[in-house]
């Protein structure tokens, strides 16, 4: 058989994946949700443990709009209308109201004059950057960047790249006075949340440093943020880490994954440049879109989010991550400063990490260990997310099993 060989190669891959604990494949399979109205928020039930309930600490649905009854209705009003798939690319024939209302409410929303749908932040990243990124093009970005940036750059192949390291504002300028006539086009390239941390990236400066230089290069420098997971839930009207940072990037990019609850992904900036992207983009072209029932309760979610009602809930689920991020530290353990849900509990021991996740699902609360390669050597690290789902019984509840763990 001719895959017989490439599958033996394949195996041993596997096994060694296997061998280092890093598998990612046996995923839990969420068969029920049980809404919970009152002291406790909700609980999940996985596959083959359908007699246990689970508090879910390791999902990007900061505000749980997925669940919203008027989220839900926005979208089972779009299907009414036009079905539950797209068709076909947008430029064939995929294009429906929706996808070009949506587009008009998220540039809105961002104060941008237009922006650009993609199905996945993921394809977003990699469109975006492949489209800007040509011979003359350097790129310079922070050491702690998502997967797909570092990918994305790896694929549009710059005439120069290097890295900066994680916030280092004096370091990205040298890389910056380094490059100075050896291209024409600059990308400065950061998440805006970075999503294994929950720091964020100081846009304020990294603005400042390309006004400082821009005139140094022919085509100018760029500064483009992927803040997927501040976009919603960071800042006091979820504007992201340019609100909270008071600042604005040449080109943001976000999801509508995460906080917004539904599916995709999106750039905003100045229309010339989205007009080039519509154009020049391979995954936006030659990919579906969302489906216009996903962007009907995308443009719902906006609404909610730009609401009175959005902002109640952004600070509900910022105190409750202050009360987790505070209880952390009362146990004398490791964690990072931050506004974001993201609670990170760095205890820095891979065994330790392993015996504390598994100790948690015992008793029913679903979190995620990370090792290397996902953060670097020797930070390993349960990321706990808080959402909007959770109460302060599910706080005091998961505090108290670190609590008991660490005393063993």
């Amino acid at each position: 058989m001719p895959l017989e060989r490439i599958k033996e190669k394949l195996e041993k891959d596997i096994k060694e994946i296997d061998e280092k604990g890093i598998v990612k494949r046996n995923e839990n399979i969420i068969v029920k949700i049980i809404k919970c109205d009152g002291v406790k928020g909700n609980r999940y039930v996985l596959k083959g443990e359908e007699n246990k309930e689970y508090i879910r600490m390791n999902s990007n649905s900061y505000l749980a709009l997925g669940l919203n009854e008027d989220v839900k209705k926005s979208e089972e009003e779009a299907i009414k209308n036009f079905g539950v798939g797209p068709g076909a690319v947008r430029f064939i024939s995929g294009t429906y109201s929706y996808h070009k209302e949506l587009e008009e409410r998220v540039a809105k929303f961002h104060n941008r004059e237009d922006s650009i749908i993609f199905s996945s932040a993921y394809s977003c990243v990699l469109g975006t950057l492949y489209a800007l990124i040509n011979e003359d093009t350097i790129v310079i970005s922070d050491e702690l960047n998502h997967n797909c940036i570092i990918n994305a750059v790896r694929l549009a192949k710059p005439k120069e790249k290097d890295i900066y390291k994680h916030l280092n504002i004096k370091e990205c300028e040298e890389k910056i006075v380094g490059f100075i006539g050896k291209g024409k086009r600059v990308l400065i390239i950061t998440d805006g949340i970075f999503s294994m941390r929950g720091d964020y990236a100081p846009l304020d400066k990294l603005s400042e440093l390309t006004k400082k230089y821009n005139n140094e290069f022919e085509e100018g420098i760029i500064l483009i943020a992927d803040d997927s997971h501040g976009v919603g839930i960071f800042g006091d009207t979820g504007r992201g880490v340019e609100e909270y940072t008071k600042s604005r990037v040449d080109i943001l990019i976000g999801t509508l994954g995460k906080a917004f609850g539904v599916n995709g992904g999106y750039a905003t900036t100045d229309k010339v440049l989205i007009d080039y992207l519509r154009e020049k983009a391979p995954l936006y072209i030659y990919t579906n879109p969302i489906t216009p029932g996903e962007a009907a309760a995308a443009i719902k979610s906006i609404d909610i989010i730009d609401s009175e009602i959005g902002k109640g809930m952004i600070k509900y689920v910022r105190d409750l991550a202050k009360k987790f991020r505070e209880g952390i530290k009362l146990f004398n353990l490791e964690t990072i400063e931050s506004d974001h849900p993201i609670v990170p509990l760095i205890l820095r021991d891979t065994l330790k990490t392993k015996e504390l996740v598994k100790f948690l699902k015992e008793n029913g609360v679903l979190a995620t260990g990370l090792n290397f390669p996902i953060v670097p050597r020797g930070e390993d690290t349960i990321r706990f997310q808080i959402t909007y789902e959770h109460t302060e019984y599910d706080i005091n509840y998961v505090l108290n099993l670190i609590k008991d763990f660490m005393k063993k």
